[in-house]
């Protein structure tokens, strides 16, 4: 396993113009192009201040003003995670011809899917950004410097889980629905829509057990409440975590290797 991991370093070009490849190919045909990476997360946040401003004024949490950019400080991350997963859980049976290329590393396809993923975050962040010089929402500069690493975690998180929906779904054709499932439970696992603190207490440590929860309070203390930023432990915990899922992940993928072109 250890070979096939160093090998795929050696990859590296090939990773970056399919990641560019996927890019393109998304927006092929389309008159705004590249520009729907800026458009599709504005939108999102556009909707999210409609309706927690003109629907839906009570539903906000106290002291989570503008709520809906309290929102979109943990949705613009879940977007990445949760459509990083979807994609990947049929990203080799849609490249079966590729998959059957002798010297071609399955794995990079499913890690594609991630990192295609990770641009379309990092375009939304301008738009973030944009929104909270709007609302003059207070920084602190040495919490940003926190950020990268959150990211650097959530990537070696959802890589790890990547590679096993990727490898099993070729089994296992079931992997996708009970996957979305999931998805859709695991959001609302998560404190997303809603501060943890507001979760009742019985529920506060089963939501901690979520590593995505201590994700998204991450960003949300990073990026929107000023003050000192406490979640660091927790955010440690869950980078050593997330290294082991990475890990168990690749050698799940390692172990099916052989079996995937036969199972496409």
């Amino acid at each position: 396993m250890l070979a096939n991991f160093r090998q795929l370093l050696r990859y590296r070009p090939l990773v970056l113009s399919l990641v560019s490849r996927e890019l393109s190919a998304r927006y092929r045909g389309s008159v705004l192009g590249f520009f729907w990476s800026f458009v599709n997360p504005l939108l999102l946040l556009l909707i999210y201040t409609f309706v927690f401003t003109a629907v839906l004024p009570g539903a906000r949490g106290s002291g989570l003003e503008p709520f809906s950019v309290f929102m979109f400080c943990g949705i613009l991350p879940w977007t990445w995670f949760s459509s990083s997963l979807l994609e990947s859980s049929t990203v080799l049976v849609s490249g079966g011809n590729l998959i059957k290329k002798v010297l071609f590393p399955a794995e990079v396809l499913p890690i594609v899917s991630v990192l295609a993923g990770l641009v379309h975050f990092c375009f939304g962040l301008p738009i973030l950004a944009a929104f909270l010089v709007y609302y003059r929402v207070p920084l602190v500069p040495s919490d940003l410097l926190w950020l990268p690493l959150i990211v650097l975690i959530q990537l070696v998180l959802t890589t790890g889980i990547a590679l096993i929906v990727s490898a099993l779904t070729v089994h296992f054709r079931d992997v996708r629905d009970l996957l979305a499932n999931l998805l859709t439970f695991w959001f609302f696992a998560t404190p997303i829509i809603y501060p943890l603190s507001q979760a009742p207490p019985r529920l506060q440590f089963a939501l901690g057990l979520n590593p995505f929860t201590h994700l998204a309070v991450s960003y949300q203390e990073v990026l929107f409440r000023a003050g000192p930023f406490t979640a660091w432990p927790r955010l440690l915990a869950v980078g050593g975590a997330s290294l082991v899922v990475c890990w168990v992940g690749y050698w799940v993928f390692d172990r099916l290797r052989d079996t995937l072109a036969e199972g496409i």
